[in-house]
């Protein structure tokens, strides 16, 4: 009796032992995601009291960073998931080798396109757009092909193909609508851009914000954050006539990883409501499944594209490289 009485004490202390690990899940992602106003700490609290463990999101910079520090690092990386990638950095972050499968049940997902990837988990979505300060611009241009030709005052801010997620999403844009034209379009957009920064919150917060120019690449659902947390109408996404380019942002389980029946955990848990009520607006994007009534009423007010343009990751992936060389000899002429 004392004996069994002894051993249920050793098991118990070892049991709540204060030197007893806590599971950690290592995920890397891109800054705004985990920031203060990001859903990162809301999505981390909840999925902490469901997991029994610690989540520790790693902010390292862009969709393309993230799968350079992946890429650099190997089966040497301290991540078990990326958080990040979309759909046009995804298929050569797939060429690494570097990726498990997910083994999710994607029924849930609510996309403008069709999606099964045995890789990719789509978390949320959304359609590149310019957006126009109505205070400087009262017509904005009704399409692309009114942007570019447009009078040369009129100036706009894009961001870096090389560095931006929405810089390249502007690049394929550009591509899809114009084909082998593009080039061409792009020395007569060059003399409408104020300036090339290297991210989108380098652009929207410190130029665009500021008055420097009137309009801005980034997202159509921008101006539901503007509505809904600024409690203002002033900003506004122009609605092109050719349609809007798709981005879904994705995550991804590292095949090196020690905590893959967690990471699947994790990857399950973002098509569910407790994770996607905190995408509209606090990654202002569209969620990956519907909410209902949960969704933000602002989303109603934004512009509807009549037409998706969307290339394949693997397009994407085989000709990145000659469509930003063709862009950097366009800026450069």
């Amino acid at each position: 009796m004392v004996i069994r009485a002894l051993s249920l004490v050793l098991a118990t202390s070892v049991l709540y032992s204060p030197t007893a690990q806590t599971a950690t899940l290592n995920i890397y992602t891109y800054p705004s995601f985990v920031a203060e106003w990001g859903p990162g700490p809301a999505i981390e609290k909840a999925f902490e009291e469901t997991c029994q463990c610690d989540l520790n999101f790693i902010a390292l910079g862009s969709s393309g960073d993230i799968h350079q520090r992946l890429r650099l690092e190997g089966d040497a990386t301290e991540a078990d998931l990326v958080l990040g990638l979309d759909t046009g950095t995804m298929e050569a972050a797939r060429k690494t080798g570097l990726l498990a499968p997910h083994n999710t049940d994607l029924a849930p997902l609510s996309l403008p396109i069709e999606w099964q990837d045995e890789l990719f988990v789509p978390y949320d979505w959304g359609y590149f757009a310019f957006v126009y300060d109505t205070e400087q611009l009262s017509e904005p241009p009704q399409s692309m092909e009114e942007l570019i030709n447009a009078p040369e005052d009129l100036k706009i801010i894009i961001q870096d193909p090389r560095t931006s997620t929405p810089g390249l999403g502007l690049l394929l844009w550009m591509r899809h609508i114009y084909g082998e034209q593009a080039p061409q379009k792009w020395q007569l957009l060059s003399n409408k851009i104020l300036t090339t920064t290297k991210s989108w919150s380098d652009g929207y917060f410190s130029l665009f914000m500021n008055g420097e120019a009137p309009l801005i690449l980034s997202y159509s659902t921008s101006p539901a954050y503007h509505m809904a947390i600024d409690k203002t109408d002033r900003y506004q996404a122009a609605k092109f006539q050719e349609g809007h380019y798709l981005q879904v942002e994705v995550a991804a389980l590292v095949a090196a990883s020690d905590q893959k029946e967690l990471a699947r955990e994790f990857l399950a848990f973002m098509l569910t409501p407790e994770f996607q009520s905190h995408i509209p607006l606090k990654n202002v994007m569209y969620p990956a499944i519907e909410l209902g009534d949960a969704m933000p009423e602002v989303f109603d007010r934004l512009i509807n594209p009549g037409t998706t343009r969307y290339f394949q990751p693997a397009t994407v992936s085989a000709n990145r490289r000659a469509w930003v060389d063709e862009w950097l000899d366009a800026m450069t002429r």
